[in-house]
């Protein structure tokens, strides 16, 4: 799905400098993908020896929320954008004020704070579940039963592949004092108490928005999560039309309301009941979307190049059916992977962050594959992991 563009922004011209706030493996594909078009490349990441530092022009190193770091990230570049939302509103501002940020400052303020983030979205009329955002402990005694006693909480501020999250009522009954160790349990801290919804799947659409004001939809992607972490991803996501439609409708819908210039991951739930609600939002590549490098025209990777530098977008045309799952560090935790034998796999890719100390949980890389349909990707990816 495409909207038509206008004409108001010139153009970020390859040989200039893009500069990236985040040298994760986010950070490292969009910078790959820049450099591929003949773009010079600037990170800024608390690690020296972030995934991305290996194949960029210059690693700052700074917090998320140092001013002077983002100003030194700033200083020249032509054109800044992002990896990560946690970025600091003030070091936000920093690099606003030096050169153009996509995708713009207050929309990162939105989506960074998840209270703010659901409550925008209620407000602006797009299709949430029940929620109630709550503050206190009392706020949230009166929200679980409100919320037919079984909540999902998260916390406002970051939390991520399941991090400050937790189950009220779920798995037994919710009582006075089970809440009240919830509420200690993510730090007492300003949090969105969500309904659990009777779930069909999970989808996901990312969304393109360039300064320029075209926008462009990817095809829905139908994600598995184990132990609330992405575990595999597939395009297409087989649900049927209306849905889809309707979902890319939405994730169109709110990057133009957000005025986002850059990309905008959309995750959706899909209740057994054919209902679509938003989950949450992701300004930047999107875990769900990796597989766009294998099976689609436009690499979600290439289209944050194209939308931060006002380019025109790149088709989002899936021209194969294809898959992704995730590599944890649980694996190398057994010992070396077997990589030859997970590439004897028909259609698979290896895909390596230069991450060099694994961890349980920690995401180390990818597999891809494509396939005559989702599924078998999908089984191709998986048979791969299987032979690590």
């Amino acid at each position: 799905m495409s909207v038509a563009p206008d004409t108001k922004s010139k153009p970020v011209l390859p040989g200039s400098l893009l500069a990236i706030l985040g040298g994760g493996q986010l950070g490292r594909m969009m910078a790959m993908a820049a450099r591929t078009m003949g773009y010079r490349v600037r990170v800024m990441d608390p690690e020296q020896a972030c995934p991305a530092s290996f194949v960029v022009d210059e690693t700052i190193v700074g917090r998320w929320d140092d001013v002077d770091a983002a100003r030194r990230l700033a200083a020249g570049a032509d054109a800044v954008t992002l990896e990560i939302e946690q970025i600091g509103v003030a070091a936000l501002a920093e690099v606003a004020r030096l050169a153009p940020l996509r995708p713009g400052v207050e929309p990162i303020r939105i989506i960074q704070d998840k209270t703010l983030q659901k409550t925008w979205l209620a407000e602006n009329g797009f299709p949430v579940g029940p929620f109630r955002v709550v503050r206190a402990e009392q706020e949230l005694q009166q929200a679980v039963p409100a919320l037919d006693g079984r909540v999902f909480l998260k916390i406002g501020r970051g939390g991520y592949d399941g991090r400050g999250q937790a189950r009220i009522g779920l798995d037994n009954p919710a009582t006075e004092l089970s809440i009240a160790a919830v509420w200690q349990s993510i730090g007492a801290r300003p949090a969105v108490a969500e309904q659990a919804l009777d779930l069909d799947c999970e989808i996901s659409v990312m969304a393109a928005r360039n300064p320029a004001g075209e926008v462009r939809t990817y095809p829905a992607a139908r994600n598995h999560h184990e132990n609330q972490i992405l575990a595999w991803s597939v395009l297409p996501a087989g649900v049927p039309q209306a849905l889809e439609t309707r979902a890319e409708e939405i994730a169109a819908g709110i990057v133009a309301k957000l005025g986002i210039e850059g990309l905008l991951c959309v995750e959706f739930f899909v209740t057994k009941q054919g209902e679509l609600f938003v989950n949450e939002l992701a300004p930047r590549p999107h875990n769900s979307y990796h597989q766009s490098e294998r099976g689609c025209v436009t690499s979600q990777f290439e289209q944050a190049v194209r939308a931060a530098c006002n380019l025109p977008l790149g088709s989002t045309e899936l021209i194969s059916p294809c898959a992704i799952v995730n590599l944890l560090g649980d694996i190398w935790l057994k010992g070396e992977p077997n990589f030859p034998a997970a590439l004897a796999v028909p259609g698979v890719r290896l895909h390596l962050y230069e991450k060099h100390t694994p961890r349980a949980g920690r995401k180390m890389g990818h597999l891809s594959a494509t396939g005559a349909t989702a599924e078998e990707a999908l089984e191709r990816a998986l048979e791969a992991k299987r032979l690590l």
